[in-house]
């Protein structure tokens, strides 16, 4: 056997690459997702931030700017964005009045169920070559590998950086 036909047989196809699926599964969502955030504030990445405000489990900008990957004086300049939006406002943590909770204004509930339903559409696209039962499967299998990924060292990538690195990279 040659040395091309033995690299043939253990080198993955593209179709098989875990790298150019996860690639093309997130440019599909990234391209289809776009015109659902319109003038949304901050696109995607602020669709992600009124997720985790709405769902009040992180209550100061440090804790979102962790959860989401997000440099923490970038997420000021975010929740800054939002508050004139009126989706978000700072109230005094009744437990340290030095800090401040960032928490949904009913404005921010209302325009993220509109965008969540909206998003729903979006990801029915993105998913339409699998069938209910598996899209259910999908999303379980992606949320559990998601939620159990290593802490991001100091100097990585967060989350929301890296995707963004891999679209400039792929010119999207």
């Amino acid at each position: 056997m040659s040395n091309s036909s033995a690299l043939h047989e253990v080198t993955p196809g593209a179709r098989e690459d875990f790298g150019w699926t996860l690639g093309v599964l997130v440019r599909n969502y990234q391209n289809s997702s776009a015109a659902v955030m319109g003038g949304f504030p901050h696109g995607a990445r602020g669709y992600q931030v009124l997720v985790a405000v709405v769902g009040g489990e992180l209550p100061n900008q440090l804790a979102l700017a962790q959860h989401l990957g997000i440099d923490r004086t970038v997420m000021t300049y975010l929740i800054d964005d939002f508050v004139k939006a009126g989706l978000v406002e700072r109230r005094l943590n009744p437990a340290d009045r030095r800090a401040r909770l960032v928490v949904a204004t009913a404005r921010g509930a209302e325009v993220l169920a509109e965008l969540q339903r909206s998003m729903g559409q979006v990801e029915d696209v993105v998913l339409a070559a699998l069938e209910d039962d598996e899209r259910k499967l999908f999303r379980t299998l992606l949320r559990r590998v998601a939620c159990q990924a290593p802490e991001t060292p100091a100097h990585g990538l967060g989350a929301c950086e890296a995707v963004e690195q891999m679209l400039k990279q792929d010119g999207a």
